[in-house]
């Protein structure tokens, strides 16, 4: 019961990483949406947690990124940042599109809000599976 307990808290916990450095990433690409010459920053997701899930389900204890195989200095997984298509050019070229990282980052913070709500049911689900009957 412990190491699936522990294996679904760790996934969680590199997901809410990952968010977090997604969330941060986004932020940064709205903050310079004006900059003249910034290339907007992104990467996948799905494909990281993938990653990072092969790495720790293989017994290597720390998430590492498969391209590069880097971690960051709390061992985490480093993501490839990929440079944003745009859907439009500028003519400053900057290619931030800012409908586009609004939604996106709408669309990663409710996703961060969700894995906080399940790690806390989860949590929640697991004490009160262990409080004896006789306690209320």
């Amino acid at each position: 019961m412990i190491p699936r307990l522990t294996d679904a808290l760790n996934f969680h916990s590199q997901a809410l990483a990952l968010r977090s450095e997604r969330q941060r990433l986004i932020a940064g690409n709205i903050a310079n949406a004006d900059t003249p010459g910034y290339q907007a920053r992104d990467f996948d997701f799905a494909a990281t947690l993938r990653a990072a899930r092969g790495d720790a389900a293989a017994g290597a204890g720390i998430a590492r990124d498969v391209l590069t195989g880097s971690t960051d200095s709390g061992g985490r997984a480093s993501p490839v940042l990929r440079y944003v298509q745009p859907a439009q050019t500028q003519l400053d070229s900057n290619t931030v599109d800012m409908d586009r990282e609004r939604g996106n980052f709408m669309d990663n913070a409710l996703k961060y809000d969700a894995t906080l709500r399940f790690i806390n049911g989860s949590v929640r689900t697991t004490l009160d599976a262990m409080k004896s009957h006789n306690q209320g």
